[in-house]
C-alpha cells in the first residue's frame, strides 16, 4: 500500500538553532548523522531517543532509521536522505506513529543545516514538519478527533521535543568534528 501525504495540511513545524564552536568546513553533519552510536543518540533528547542506526534504500539511498518518543506517540522514524551533504541533510520519512488510540503513519520531513557566524562558529539549526497522510486523517476521524486538535498537540509535543534536543545535536556534532580533527592530526 502506497501512502497518500496530504501535502496541503501540516500538522507541526517547529526549527531550532545552536552555535556549533567550529568553523564551519570542520562542521559534516552527513558525516556525523550516518555514522552515529546509538548511545550518542540517546544522550541526545533522553528520554525520548530510544534507538537509531543507518542502512539504505532498496537502490541504495542512505536511511536513517530512528526510534523516539514525541509527546505520547512512539515514532519509528524511516528518513530518507533527499539531500546530504556537510551543511545540508534534508531527510523524509513516512513514519509510524503509535498512539494511544493505535498506530497510524505521518510524514516527517527532518532538515539539519549549517551557516557561517564567523571564522570560528556556525549556526546548527534542526528544522522539523509533519504532514498528515490519508491513513492518519481516518484514522483522527474514526476516533472523533479534529484535525486542529491533533495539530495542536503535535505542534506543542513536537515542538518541545525539537526545543530539547537541538542544543544536544550541536554538541554532538561539534564533539564529533573535533574528534575527527583530533585523529587526522594525529
Amino acid at each position: 500500500m502506497s501512502d497518500i501525504i496530504i501535502s496541503d495540511k501540516q500538522l507541526s513545524s517547529s526549527a531550532y538553532s545552536a552555535v556549533i564552536n567550529l568553523p564551519i568546513e570542520q562542521v559534516d553533519i552527513a558525516e556525523w548523522l550516518f555514522n552515529l552510536p546509538e548511545a550518542e543518540y540517546q544522550r541526545c533528547c533522553p528520554p525520548d531517543h530510544i534507538s537509531a542506526g543507518s542502512t539504505t534504500t532498496d537502490d541504495g539511498t542512505r536511511m536513517s532509521i530512528n526510534v523516539e518518543m514525541i509527546g505520547k506517540t512512539l515514532m519509528v522514524q524511516h528518513y530518507v536522505a533527499e539531500v546530504a551533504t556537510p551543511s545540508l541533510c534534508r531527510m523524509v520519512s513516512t513514519s509510524d506513529a503509535f498512539t494511544p488510540n493505535g498506530r497510524t503513519r505521518v510524514q516527517v520531513i527532518w532538515t539539519r543545516s549549517v551557516k557561517k557566524i564567523d571564522d570560528t562558529t556556525c549556526e546548527y539549526t534542526n528544522s522539523v514538519v509533519a504532514h498528515p497522510t490519508q491513513e492518519f486523517l481516518d484514522f483522527i476521524a474514526e476516533h472523533g478527533t479534529p484535525f486542529e486538535e491533533a495539530a495542536e498537540a503535535r505542534q506543542r509535543d513536537g515542538g518541545d521535543h525539537n526545543g530539547r534536543e537541538t542544543p544536544l545535536f550541536a554538541a554532538s556534532i561539534e564533539r564529533r568534528a573535533r574528534a575527527r580533527q583530533q585523529a587526522r592530526a594525529a
